[in-house]
């Protein structure tokens, strides 16, 4: 059902003028914009969970490389 639906949406885009074209395109890649922003913003908060919960582990290069090691 997505593809029809994207093929309909490619079908509509190729018939607007130019100007409208790219009035489309800027609103797409803004709405990309935000999406990554949202998507950056939610595995921020789950880091932070984790900080808060103590699963992450803390230390230099020298001591990832340790712990890396003993795996």
């Amino acid at each position: 059902m997505a593809n029809a639906n994207l093929s309909k949406v490619i079908a509509d885009f190729s018939v607007l003028p130019l100007d409208e074209k790219e009035y489309a395109l800027d609103i797409i890649k803004k709405q990309i914009i935000e999406a990554k922003r949202e998507s950056i913003a939610q595995r921020a908060k789950k880091a932070m969970s984790n900080v808060k919960k103590g699963k992450v582990k803390k230390g230099t290069l020298k001591d990832l490389y340790k712990d890396l090691e003993s795996d």
